[in-house]
């Protein structure tokens, strides 16, 4: 039977293309969602209250994003005990006035540490989107644009946040517990250089013996950079660069993770080396937690099947 008059059938290329632009469009919708993910993890000594800790990573403001940023600033809603950033918080060279609004009332009330990324150093470039599918996409740009990072910096420490780019710290909570802190520079532009331990430190663990946790924090999950805070002693590892692999594929997860771990750990919280440390066989691994993070390259804003996050981590007992 022939179409109805004034209609047309569609022919299968026209569906792929209609389907491919239904697609496109959900995907730039989805860069506004923005979720909150809450995730467990018993990585504190028996006996410890839980410690509430806020990771936010992969913002890549530009000053337009107003939704997103009335999502950063609701995020002191929280309550955190702590806020880990790891990096990428810029995307325009006007963005972090506007950031530093939104993080306004948690830089007032929550003590903080961060490390940078590259998108806090240099601004974005338009490129192709298949390069991420090499075995390494890394390509700079001969003459890159600088981002006031040094700003961003500024605020960061008029609020009392500790900078851990190949640096050591420790931050007290309000209840008077001590957590120490490993981290370093961006491991993705290969700034990444691990800071030595404290004269008459043990060679592994937590660097004050009043503390009741040893963090590791970097910008992207690059292997030798895991390795190095495991063997640091690190009880926990936070990372962000992935975006979760920023376009997904229901029932596989990411194509690409844009570093040299493996696709299953783009995003989440999981062991490493191993699986998790409470799982059969998984002992000796540390418990690693990477955010997909909340933003896009301006010249790539989709993302699907992966929606725009910060993670609230609840730390308990073992």
């Amino acid at each position: 039977m022939s179409a109805p008059s004034g209609r047309r059938a569609l022919s299968p290329l026209g569906g792929v293309l209609a389907a491919g632009v239904a697609g496109l469009a959900y995907a730039y919708v989805e860069t506004k969602l923005f979720t909150v993910r809450h995730v467990t993890v018993p990585v504190l000594p028996a006996g410890q209250p839980d410690v509430r800790v806020l990771h936010v990573s992969d913002l890549h403001v530009i000053p337009r994003n107003h939704r997103k940023l009335e999502w950063v600033r609701s995020l002191a809603e929280l309550r955190p005990d702590l806020v880990v950033d790891t990096g990428d918080n810029l995307a325009h060279p006007g963005a972090v006035d506007p950031l530093l609004d939104a993080l306004e009332p948690l830089l007032a009330t929550t003590p903080g540490v961060y490390v940078m990324g590259s998108n806090d150093y240099w601004a974005p470039k338009a490129k192709n989107p298949a390069r991420y599918l090499m075995p390494d996409s890394r390509k700079f740009h001969p003459e890159p644009t600088p981002l006031p990072w040094d700003r961003l910096v500024a605020g960061f420490a008029a609020a009392g946040w500790k900078d851990l780019d190949n640096r050591r710290d420790d931050v007290e909570l309000a209840d008077g517990r001590v957590l120490t802190f490993v981290g370093t520079d961006d491991p993705h532009l290969d700034l990444d250089k691990m800071p030595a331990r404290p004269d008459g430190v043990p060679a592994a663990g937590t660097t004050r013996a009043d503390a009741v946790l040893h963090v590791g924090v970097t910008h992207a999950p690059y292997q030798r950079v895991l390795t190095d805070f495991q063997a640091d002693g690190a009880d926990l590892i936070l990372a962000g660069h992935t975006h979760g692999g920023q376009l997904c594929v229901p029932g596989f997860g990411a194509l690409v993770t844009n570093c040299d771990i493996d696709r299953r750990r783009a995003s989440g919280l999981h062991g490493w080396p191993r699986a998790r440390p409470d799982s059969p066989g998984g002992g000796g691994s540390t418990w690693l937690h990477v955010s997909a993070g909340a933003g896009t390259s301006p010249y790539t804003p989709v993302r699907f099947a992966c929606r725009p996050e910060a993670t609230l981590l609840t730390l308990t007992a073992r």
